[in-house]
C-alpha cells in the first residue's frame, strides 16, 4: 500500500506512474532544473489516479472490527503510513513526528473476502490485497509489486490525524523536511547532512513566503540529492503538475529524438521489421546467427487495464520472441530506454528465461523515523520458472544510465541467472526503490524513495547503478548519427563466442 513506482524522474515525461509508474499500493502509489522527468510525469499520473480523502474518513474505521477482519486503523511498519478500514472503503493518512495529512488514496473493497480473510481493493486500474495474520496484524501484497508489508493495528486514529494539519509555509517545510529524515535512506551515502539543510533553508521560511519561493527552495534541497526517485508537484486546480524531478549527474535524458535515433540504429542490425507489441513499448525482432532480440521500452503501461491484462500482453510479446526456442542461438535483451514500471513484470521476463527458482533480491524498507540505519525485515524476492515455453542459453542485456527503478531491479534480478547474463553499456541509473508519494498540502505533493533491495550478500546499488560487464558508448551522437550501436555488436559477439564456446577474457562471472 505504498504509493508507487517505479519509475524515475530522467525522462520528460509521461507515465508510470509516470512519475514513471511506480505502483505500488495504497500506501505509496509505485521514478530537469526545469521540467520532471519520468518520476515528475509517474508522480502526476499516480496523483490523478489516486483521491485525496479527509480527516473524517477514518473515525467508524476506528473500531476494533472483528478477528480476523481489515476494519479498523493500521500502522503500517515503514513507509509512514496509516490505513483506515471502515466498511468497503480503505484511506491512507502520511504521518511525521508532528503531523499527519491525508494520503493520495481511496480504494474500494472488490469481491467478497477470500477462505483465508483475504480481501481484495481496487483503486484505479491498482489492486491491493490485505490478509489478516490474526486479530492485530495484516499483510499487503500489491498487484504489479514484489514482496509484501506488514500493518499493525492501532487502537484509534492517531490524535494528529483527526484535525487539519497547519498549511503555513513554515509547517509545509517542516512536514517536508521531516518526509525525507523519517524516511529517506541515502544521506549518509550521498554525503549529505539533512539537519544542516533543514537549518540553512529554513531561514529562507517567512509567514509571506510565497508558493512559488517555496517551490524554489523545495528544489534547492532535492538538487543535490541527485536521486531519480525524487520529485516535486505543483498542485494546481486539482490537478499535480511535476515541476522537478532529480537524476543522478552526468546521466543522459531521453528525448523523443533520442529515442527514434536510437531505434533506426537498432534496425540496421536487424533482420527484418520489429514486431511491436504494448503500443510499442516492447519490441521483438531477429538478429543475424539466430539470435533474438527483446526491446522493453518499459515495464508499465502495456494496456489501458489492470495488472493482470498488462501481463498477457507480455506474455504476447514474450511467446512471439520465444515461437522457437531451440532455434535460437541467444537473445539480447535490450532496457537502455526503459525508465521503470512494475518489478512484477521484470521478474516475469526473468522467470522465462530460466528453469529454476532462484533468489531475484531481498526488499527492506527504512522503519525508524529516528534511526536511518533500521529496516524492516528482508522479505525474499524468488524468480520462479513460468509455464511458458523457456529460454536457457546465452543471454546479453543491454543498459544504460537511462535504465531505472524497474529496469534495474530486472537487471538486478538476472544477476542470479545462470548461465550468467552479460550486461553491456553503461551504469543503469542506480534507483529501485518504490517510490512514496507524499501530500504535503493543497499546493505541494512530494515524491521520495524509502526502500533497498538487497544482494545476496546484503549490498545495494543505490547511487552508482548496476554496472556493465562490458563497457561500450551508449546513444553518443556520433554513434547515432553514423546509425552505429556499439553495445548491440558487441552483444552479437558476446553470443556468437558463446555459441562457440568461446568465452571472452573481459566478462566478469
Amino acid at each position: 500500500m505504498q504509493q508507487s513506482r517505479r519509475g524515475s524522474n530522467i525522462e520528460q515525461g509521461r507515465r508510470r506512474p509516470d512519475i514513471e509508474q511506480g505502483r505500488r499500493g495504497p500506501g505509496a502509489r509505485s521514478r530537469k532544473a526545469g521540467r520532471a522527468a519520468a518520476t515528475t510525469t509517474a508522480l502526476a499520473t499516480a496523483l490523478v489516479l489516486a483521491t485525496a480523502v479527509g480527516p473524517a474518513a477514518g473515525t467508524a474505521a476506528a473500531a476494533e472490527g472483528r478477528p480476523g477482519s481489515p476494519t479498523g486503523v493500521w500502522r503500517m511498519d515503514g513507509y509512514g503510513t496509516v490505513v483506515a478500514v471502515d466498511g468497503d472503503k480503505l484511506t491512507t493518512y502520511d504521518v511525521t513526528a508532528h503531523s499527519c495529512v491525508p494520503g493520495w488514496i481511496t480504494a474500494t473493497q472488490a469481491g467478497p473476502p477470500g477462505p483465508d480473510g483475504t480481501v481484495r481493493y481496487v483503486v484505479g486500474s491498482n489492486a491491493v490485497t490485505l490478509t489478516p495474520k490474526g486479530r492485530d496484524r495484516l499483510v499487503d501484497r500489491e498487484e504489479g509489486g514484489v514482496g509484501t508489508k506488514d500493518l499493525y493495528r492501532l487502537p484509534a486514529l492517531p490524535a494528529l490525524c483527526t484535525t487539519p494539519a497547519p498549511n503555513d509555509p513554515l509547517a509545509v517545510f517542516d512536514r517536508f523536511w521531516e518526509d525525507f529524515e523519517e524516511n529517506y535512506p541515502f544521506f549518509a551515502a550521498k554525503g549529505i547532512d539533512w539537519h544542516a539543510v533543514r537549518d540553512e533553508q529554513r531561514r529562507r521560511i517567512t509567514p509571506t513566503t510565497t508558493t512559488d519561493q517555496l517551490q524554489e527552495v523545495f528544489v534547492d534541497m532535492l538538487r543535490p540529492l541527485g536521486d531519480a526517485h525524487t520529485g516535486l508537484a505543483r498542485i494546481v486546480d486539482g490537478q499535480p503538475t511535476g515541476v522537478f524531478g532529480g537524476r543522478r549527474p552526468g546521466s543522459t535524458v531521453r528525448t523523443k529524438e533520442l529515442t527514434t535515433r536510437a531505434g533506426e540504429a537498432v534496425a540496421a542490425q536487424l533482420t527484418g521489421p520489429e514486431q511491436l507489441f504494448a503500443g510499442g513499448k516492447l519490441g521483438v525482432g531477429r538478429l543475424p546467427d539466430d539470435v533474438g532480440y527483446l526491446r522493453v521500452g518499459s515495464f508499465d503501461g502495456y494496456t489501458g487495464g489492470d495488472y493482470r491484462s498488462q501481463v498477457a500482453e507480455l506474455d504476447r510479446a514474450l511467446d512471439a520472441l520465444l515461437a522457437d526456442p531451440d532455434g535460437l542461438t541467444g537473445l539480447v535483451l535490450d532496457v537502455r530506454l526503459n525508465g521503470g514500471g512494475s518489478d512484477a513484470l521484470g521478474l516475469h521476463i526473468a522467470a522465462r528465461l530460466t528453469d529454476r527458482p532462484y533468489l531475484a533480491y531481498r526488499k527492506v524498507a527504512r522503519n525508524d523515523p529516528a534511526d536511518p540505519t533500521k529496516f524492516t525485515r528482508p522479505v525474499p524476492v524468488p524468480v520462479e520458472p513460468s509455464d511458458g515455453e523457456h529460454f536457457t542459453g546465452p543471454v546479453a542485456l543491454l543498459t544504460s544510465s537511462i535504465s531505472a527503478s524497474a529496469a534495474e531491479t530486472f537487471t538486478q534480478a538476472l544477476m542470479g541467472r545462470s548461465p550468467h547474463v552479460t550486461r553491456i553499456g553503461e551504469n543503469t541509473q542506480g534507483v529501485y526503490s518504490d517510490v512514496l508519494i507524499k501530500p504535503l498540502s493543497p499546493d505541494f505533493a512530494v515524491v521520495l524513495p524509502n526502500e533497498e533491495y538487497l544482494t545476496r550478500s546484503g549490498s545495494t546499488f543505490d547511487g552508482p547503478g548496476i554496472a556493465p560487464d562490458l563497457r561500450t558508448p551508449v546513444y553518443s551522437p556520433e554513434e547515432l548519427a553514423a546509425l552505429k550501436d556499439s553495445a548491440l555488436s558487441t552483444a552479437r559477439r558476446v553470443l556468437a563466442e558463446d555459441a562457440r564456446g568461446d568465452q571472452g577474457p573481459l566478462r566478469q562471472r
